[in-house]
């Protein structure tokens, strides 16, 4: 009998992984820091804080081994999820994967002595690593050299387009301070000052949205930036069927599959100069920024639209749900 324990965030993440290999499984039990969404498993709450209720989340994650005998435990984030699990079945014979999200790696070990520590023991307790980019992996392995890794990501639904391109630039990203968007603004205020009839579309939400509001207000460029908030997934690939433009310009991120959406969705992308991006972006499909303070909106009529379609069906093959789910039952069942 097969059977997973899954271990991760309360995310939209979390969602679709577990809609992609469930009917591998005869059963999955998620373990997950609140329950606000409707999972089709079953899930148990757990506190994965570090703070004086830890020795009883091991205890707790102890117990649940115990009862659910899984075959395998599966892990999302090399944070306290990992740490508190894997401390918690550290003398139970069970082959152990790590999925290491983006800040993982690329962030948290720089921001404190303690949080390298904790994440290269996950890594090192960890019998094989998954992450969505070779730049997270490869960074994983200059922290523990000896670990075994492979590039899988969860896969995209695409829909197809009908919308004929507007004279849009689409941003998607969270409202904070990594992802840049008072830089986007800034940009496209400059852009549209000879380019009128284009609009800047803000998706998404966050702890700045007001901050931006108020600087497009500043900038007097209200007429031409429009927020629509947090959308869903249909509305989301309207916009990127729609749009000319995409634009993703996070100071540190993993291979991102909004970009790839947008990419496959025949988007012009403007992304930041990181390792992740260079996996995905070449002169065919759209321009890496140098600067974030001069984004050159402008070239995006510069690009060959003909030359993108062949680069656009192999990511679309890359990205599948069908190929990455096989690419997970490989893990499993090897």
């Amino acid at each position: 009998m097969k059977k997973l324990l899954l271990i991760g965030s309360d995310s939209i993440h979390i969602y679709n992984f577990i809609e992609l290999i469930k009917n591998y499984f005869d059963e999955v039990l998620l373990l997950t820091d609140d329950e606000h969404r409707e999972y089709s498993i079953q899930t148990i709450a757990i506190d994965f804080g570090i703070n004086r209720n830890s020795f009883k989340t091991i205890k707790k994650i102890k117990s649940v081994v115990n009862d659910f005998q899984p075959t395998v435990v599966h892990i999302h984030q090399a944070n306290s999820y990992a740490l508190l699990t894997l401390l918690a079945i550290r003398k139970y014979r069970v082959k152990k994967i790590l999925n290491a999200w983006g800040s993982d790696i690329l962030i948290n070990p720089k921001k404190h002595f303690l949080l390298k520590q904790i994440v290269k023991y996950n890594l090192k307790q960890a019998d094989i690593v998954v992450a969505d980019s070779d730049t997270v992996l490869n960074e994983a392995k200059k922290l523990v050299s000896h670990i075994k890794t492979k590039n899988i990501n969860f896969g995209i639904d695409f829909l197809s387009c009908k919308d004929e391109k507007e004279n849009i630039i689409y941003s998607n990203r969270l409202h904070k301070d990594l992802y840049n968007i008072d830089k986007i603004i800034f940009s496209f205020s400059r852009f549209v000052q000879e380019n009128r009839d284009w609009i800047l579309v803000i998706a998404g939400n966050g702890e700045d949205t007001q901050k931006l509001k108020e600087q497009v207000s500043q900038l007097k460029i209200e007429e031409n930036v429009k927020f629509i908030g947090f959308v869903d997934r249909k509305t989301n690939f309207e916009y990127y069927c729609k749009a000319k433009i995409y634009v993703s310009i996070p100071r540190s991120d993993s291979v991102s599959l909004s970009l790839v959406e947008a990419i496959v969705s025949g988007c012009v992308v403007f992304v930041s100069d990181l390792s992740a991006n260079h996996e995905i972006v070449d002169n065919t499909l759209g321009f890496v920024v140098d600067s974030l303070e001069h984004i050159p909106f402008h070239k995006y009529n510069t690009i060959d639209r003909l030359e993108q379609g062949e680069k656009r069906s192999k990511l679309k093959h890359l990205f599948s749900k069908d190929y990455n789910k096989q690419r997970y039952i490989d893990i499993y069942e090897n």
